[in-house]
């Protein structure tokens, strides 16, 4: 299928940005804590689906080293492909202004750029399974040689395996299996396909896609299942202001010239799909022949725009108003989001051709406003630019670094670098057998920081993650190791004392170092490193 010109741009554009990006990002917590899922390869993890492991694995497997970029390429790849599998989406449904209008605002909302096309997370690999599944079910569904009558072909079969591949992805994956069952039950010309053998064969592809899931589940009690399950139970009553919050915050990630749209675009078509439901089969008694070709043209736009909806909408709404009673993460809900901006790219298509110079000035001015925002988030990140004291500040700064969230973002070539330069620190992490931290997130961080050295890293905590199925308790006792933590994260309430922690598990502990993270010249970090020698006995794990 040919893509335009400007669409080939817009690709080429967005695959620049987050490539640099990606570069010059420093690492996130849960970026590096998928890091030790390519340590780990398994069939599953205790918080995830296996996938997340390649997306951040392929980059350091093919080049060898341990870097931002070679984390995130993946991730950076795969968005491209979820471009261009939206734009193809869109086309198939919509026409070719729709599918770059789509595109050009898919490239756009920031949190879309960062979520699923920069950092590494679960949500690369479960948005460019999700992208392709909806191509196939837009050519499945409104083929080109269309007739009256639906007649299910092969595609069902290639949407149930990019289904379960979504799903190896992330849980939400199941949420977009159940979308495309609702759009065949709501949508009377589809029905059949829920009947057809094609579906058995969807199914059966979906249950083999997601049987590393299910092994592994069977084989550890269940424990992601019902981890992620419990994310989900209300721990207290509904909260409107909650629920607000819940909204503001999706506005803002999304850009609000953005964000409303997105809402208003999705409501408005979801109404205007009731109305046209409640006066269905009425027709033209003047002009039969003219009204039904209409009517032809005018219910395969509906069922277009229902598709989208019955796998957006739920999600995003239903996440949403879950934000009222649990706290939801951002990427939560904005696959459902990301769906729907095939609604607004048509409706901006649909603007375009009335009001040409306002869609101009739309897309172009939230561009750069957004732009200029990301690129000031990132020289802050990197550099510090709005950080008091340091030296590279613009008019002084304005934002002390204790205060300063981004902080968490640390560069781990200072980390790694502090080894290598510091004779005791390399002869103390060479001669110890393992490296442990008291954070699974700073665990991570630790864990690339070292890698070229080889030690194996692990947890002490009860919230060990996957750490509890890496390894077994008794694994290290009577064994020497390296205590490396974080200053932000030292402070437990239940112990006034840190390192009354592990107060009789281990022989001594005993500080050797300060390691500071610098930007901007200025300490913005702070690893403290004890060497603890030997383990007495297994830490308790309160699952594993």
């Amino acid at each position: 299928m040919k893509i335009h010109k400007w669409a080939i741009a817009i690709l080429l554009w967005g695959f620049l940005f987050r490539a640099v990006c990606a570069i010059y990002l420093n690492i996130g917590f849960d970026e590096a804590y998928y890091y030790l899922y390519t340590q780990n390869l398994n069939l599953s993890y205790f918080d995830h689906p296996p996938l997340v492991a390649f997306t951040a694995g392929i980059g350091i497997w093919l080049t060898g080293a341990v870097t931002p970029f070679t984390i995130r390429i993946g991730g950076v790849l795969l968005y491209t492909g979820t471009l261009i599998f939206s734009y193809l989406s869109s086309k198939k449904l919509f026409g070719d202004r729709t599918a770059t209008l789509t595109l050009a605002i898919l490239t756009t909302i920031p949190i879309f750029q960062i979520a699923f096309g920069i950092l590494t997370l679960p949500d690369n690999a479960l948005m460019f399974f999700w992208a392709a599944c909806l191509w196939v079910a837009a050519e499945e569904f409104f083929p080109s040689d269309q007739t009256d009558k639906y007649q299910p072909t092969y595609r069902l079969a290639i949407i149930g395996l990019c289904v379960g591949l979504a799903f190896l992805g992330k849980y939400h994956g199941l949420l977009l299996g159940g979308g495309l069952v609702i759009f065949c039950l709501l949508s009377s010309r589809h029905r059949s396909a829920l009947f057809s053998v094609w579906t058995l064969a969807a199914i059966a592809l979906f249950a083999i896609a997601i049987s590393p899931v299910l092994l592994w589940n069977a084989q550890h009690e269940f424990a992601s299942f019902r981890f992620q399950s419990a994310r989900a139970v209300p721990s207290q009553g509904y909260n409107l202001e909650r629920l607000l919050v819940t909204i503001l915050l999706a506005l803002g990630y999304l850009f609000p010239t953005f964000g409303i749209p997105l809402w208003w675009t999705s409501f408005r078509t979801a109404g205007g799909l009731v109305k046209a439901a409640a006066r269905q089969g009425k027709r033209d008694e003047n002009n039969p022949e003219q009204n039904y070709e209409l009517a032809i043209v005018e219910d395969r736009l509906r069922n277009k725009q229902l598709l989208i909806l019955c796998v957006s909408m739920p999600i995003f709404f239903g996440f949403t108003f879950m934000g009222g009673f649990i706290q939801i993460l951002p990427s939560w809900h904005m696959p459902g989001f990301f769906g729907a901006t095939l609604l607004l790219g048509e409706r901006a298509a649909q603007v375009q051709l009335k009001r040409p110079k306002f869609i101009h000035n739309w897309l172009w001015g939230s561009g750069v406003v957004i732009l200029s925002l990301m690129l000031i988030g990132l020289l802050h990140v990197h550099l510090g630019i709005a950080q008091k004291g340091g030296n590279a500040a613009i008019a002084g700064g304005f934002w002390e670094a204790k205060d300063d969230p981004s902080t968490q973002m640390i560069d781990i070539e200072q980390l790694r670098q502090a080894f290598i330069d510091s004779p005791m620190l390399k002869a103390e992490l060479q001669k110890s057998d393992f490296v442990f931290s008291n954070n699974f997130f700073v665990a991570g961080q630790v864990a690339m920081a070292i890698q070229p050295l080889g030690k194996k890293v692990t947890c002490f905590d009860e919230d060990l993650r996957g750490f509890a199925y890496w390894s077994k308790p008794e694994d290290f006792i009577g064994k020497s190791s390296l205590y490396v933590t974080s200053e932000q994260f030292m402070k437990d309430e239940r112990f006034p004392q840190p390192l009354e922690k592990y107060k009789g598990y281990f022989q001594s502990l005993e500080k050797i170092a300060d390691i500071p993270i610098k930007r901007g010249g200025q300490a913005v970090q702070i690893f403290p490193v004890y060497r603890a020698s030997p383990m007495l006995k297994p830490y308790p794990r309160p699952y594993g």
